[in-house]
């Protein structure tokens, strides 16, 4: 009870020296206190520091330590393990040379930490990571580059969605990710552990005006292309925009490819913003309820039909040799560089390292 109620006192004599500030200040400029000046003075010594978050996995604190994109409090490596090695000890000595204090709980502590999430043993207390603004991006013009593609995602909910698209994104070379800011899953640990760690290393951008951005880029030459369900009659009779197979699809000029939210697609303003609508055709014929794929997979399945025409893609034949030589291509790759591959052991990889949840 004492201690108590010496901080409300403290919090009093601190209130109370920051309004006589703001008084002050007021008075200074000739503005009557407590008017439309004090309103407008924001208390920035009263605004909270944000609230540190637990990274879990091997390959997304690996990432974030070497992207150095967040401040570290501490690591969190699961005491027991007989010797570290491999990524866990580049992580050890990467985190001792740079200061950041290290502790090693047992099992069932970081078990409980984590939320009983894959862990692999290891976790970070990180500052959030959030979506930079889409003014931040910069500018290209179709003239700079015909082949660039961004990613824009409205309204994803699910972070093991969110995640997977990344990796696929971050894997086949999509140049930006936008993401709507309303309504939308923010970049989460489960998020970062879903991508394999790809989040901490690209940039994700966020915009309040996603259908303005989108009549902007179609002003400057870029083709807007939507994605829907291969089923949707609804659509197609509906809608004078056209609707094809990304199999035939021409990458021809730069493109925003948009994907919706997982269960009502994109919303109809952004519908509406398109210039061509991409869907994927089913292989039979198929019951209602299955006439769309998850979002993850369908990102997948649409880049790679859009990447694979990207100039310096490798061919048919130039495909075999890599799957014929794989040491001579794999060599030197590591986490940081290609997260949908690990560096670890294959045990590691089994397990689950650095894959998507």
């Amino acid at each position: 009870m004492r201690l108590l109620s010496s901080v409300k006192a403290a919090t009093r004599r601190c209130s109370g020296r920051l309004v006589a500030r703001l008084v002050s200040h007021a008075a200074g400029r000739g503005v009557r206190p407590g008017g439309e000046e004090l309103r407008r003075l924001r208390l920035d010594d009263l605004a909270p520091a944000p609230q540190p978050e637990l990274l879990f996995g091997l390959s997304p604190c690996v990432l974030a330590l070497r992207a150095a994109r967040r401040r570290v409090a501490r690591l969190l490596l699961q005491a027991g393990r007989a010797g570290l090695q491999g990524e866990r000890a580049e992580l050890l000595r990467a985190a001792e040379a740079r200061g950041i204090p290290v502790v090693r709980p047992r099992r069932q502590k970081l078990d409980a930490l984590c939320h009983y999430q894959v862990h692999q043993g290891v976790c970070m207390e990180v500052t959030p990571l959030r979506p930079r603004p889409y003014t931040e991006a910069g500018e290209a013009s179709p003239g700079d580059d015909p082949q660039q593609l961004w990613l824009v995602l409205e309204g994803l909910h699910d972070p093991r969605n969110l995640g997977a698209v990344l990796r696929t994104a971050h894997f086949l070379g999509v140049d930006k990710i936008i993401t709507s800011r309303r309504n939308s899953c923010p970049l989460t640990p489960v998020v970062s552990k879903a991508s394999a760690g790809a989040m901490e290393v690209m940039d994700v951008f966020s915009t309040d005006d996603l259908t303005g951005l989108l009549q902007a880029k179609a002003r400057q030459g870029w083709l807007v292309a939507g994605t829907v369900g291969s089923l949707a009659p609804e659509t197609s009779q509906s809608s004078e925009v056209p609707v094809t197979s990304c199999l035939e699809f021409l990458w021809d000029r730069p493109t925003l490819l948009l994907l919706g939210n997982e269960g009502s697609g994109l919303s109809q303003e952004v519908q509406a913003c398109c210039q061509l609508l991409l869907t994927i055709l089913p292989g039979r014929q198929l019951p209602p309820g299955l006439e769309s794929l998850n979002v993850s997979v369908a990102a997948g399945i649409l880049l790679h039909s859009i990447c694979s025409q990207r100039k310096g893609f490798p061919a048919g034949e130039e495909r075999g040799q890599l799957l014929q030589d794989p040491p001579a291509t794999s060599q030197g790759l590591t986490v940081a560089q290609h997260p949908g591959l690990s560096s670890g052991s294959g045990k590691e990889r089994h397990s689950g390292g650095g894959g998507a949840l």
